[in-house]
């Protein structure tokens, strides 16, 4: 018999989903446990498994929003023709009109010709004064919206939940945030160097490679339990300090920005910070990261410079009150010394709320995060 194709819980908060596309066309055999859909909520994106082998029918279409628990689709498991959609969903108006008494169908068909007639003058209303209150009986039905439609050289491609989402959530922390950003710039050749040394090894104990990211998670840490205030926020008017160091790293997908976080990066050896991002990454282009895994983060890291982003200024997550932006490393002219040297620099950014965090902190948050990574000796990394 037919199986249901529902949607499932996603998340404490979340109510609803949007069906982002469907990976199978109606009609198309399908077998358990295999993606037939993309799902997108307002945190991640997830993919929607067949829960037998079958025949696919298609009930609600790619670019509807639906609430958690809707049947989507049905898999046809023995041959039989899927349950046609359910008869709420189908023709209320015929269901409606089979139900009508004939008393109550003369009736409104003696309204209807009643309408016919020519409708008296308006009369004029004053502003003070208010409109008569049309009768109970004659509810205005709500006129549709137009219809969108593309101008030449155009293509109207609807906003997934996730990008509506992270859309309203950044106009909402530059309207209610006090954002600064202060700048600085970093000497990766130490940080270079020590790559350069252990990178053999340490890519054949732990499977992955060493990258620049695990270093700046490992600072981040450390600066943030000597500023407080970054790691913190602001809960109506109270401080909440967070005595957790849970650090979210942004990851930039097909479907839009994400920022899984790493709990207790403090704690976290480089290994496991690597393969943690690693396997965020990948998750996230397969649409298989969990809400609760982009949830509780205390500070933010952004690293433009894989895109090849030289300088910017991030946006804070709230509820968070800073973000460490990364950038592109480039070789320049240096004084060092007395001298002009060729060092590989990175300008770096750290945008914080002021009502929280004041410049002076800030400014010694990355000058922390400098030291750190120009001087990595004391980090200990096991090749």
């Amino acid at each position: 018999m037919p199986v249901d194709l529902i949607i499932p819980s996603v998340g404490e908060s979340i109510t609803e989903v949007q069906i982002a596309e469907w990976l199978k066309k109606e009609g198309d055999e399908v077998k358990k446990d295999e993606n037939v859909a993309v799902i997108d909520s307002e945190k991640t994106t997830l993919e929607l498994p067949a829960p037998e082998n079958g025949r696919l029918r298609i009930l609600r279409q790619a670019g509807e929003t639906v609430p958690i628990g809707t049947v989507v689709g049905r898999i046809e498991t023995n041959g039989e023709p899927a349950i046609e959609e359910s008869k709420e969903a189908k023709a209320p108006a015929e269901k409606k009109k089979a139900e009508t008494p004939e008393p109550l169908k003369e009736k409104a068909a003696a309204k209807t010709e009643k309408r016919k007639e020519p409708a008296p003058a308006e009369t004029p209303v004053s502003a003070p004064s208010k409109p008569a209150r049309a009768p109970e009986t004659e509810k205005t039905e709500p006129v549709a919206a137009a219809p969108k439609e593309a101008k030449e050289g155009e293509r109207i491609v609807p906003m997934t939940m996730l990008r509506r989402t992270a859309a309203r959530r950044l106009v909402e922390a530059k309207q209610q945030m006090a954002m600064l950003t202060t700048f600085n710039e970093v000497d990766m050749g130490a940080v270079q160097s020590l790559r350069k040394e252990v990178q053999e090894k340490f890519e054949k104990r732990h499977g992955v490679k060493l990258g620049f990211m695990s270093f700046f998670v490992n600072a981040a840490a450390v600066a943030l339990k000597e500023f407080t205030q970054l790691n913190a926020e602001i809960r109506g008017n109270d401080i909440v300090y967070h005595e957790r160091y849970d650090i979210g790293v942004a990851i930039a997908s097909d479907r839009g920005l994400v920022v899984p976080v790493l709990r207790g990066a403090d704690k976290m050896s480089f290994d496991g910070i690597e393969k943690a991002i690693g396997d965020y990454a990948k998750r996230s282009r397969e649409g298989k990261l969990k809400p609760q895994e982009l949830e509780g983060g205390s500070f933010t890291i952004t690293n433009g410079g894989v895109f090849g982003s030289l300088l910017s200024t991030p946006i804070i997550n709230p509820p968070q009150t800073g973000i460490l932006g990364m950038h592109s490393i480039q070789e320049r002219p240096m004084a060092v010394n007395g001298q002009v040297v060729i060092r590989p620099m990175m300008y770096t950014a750290l945008t914080y709320d002021h009502r929280l965090v004041d410049g002076r902190e800030a400014v010694m948050f990355l000058r922390r995060i400098k030291e750190i990574i120009e001087s990595p000796s004391h980090v200990l990394i096991e090749g």
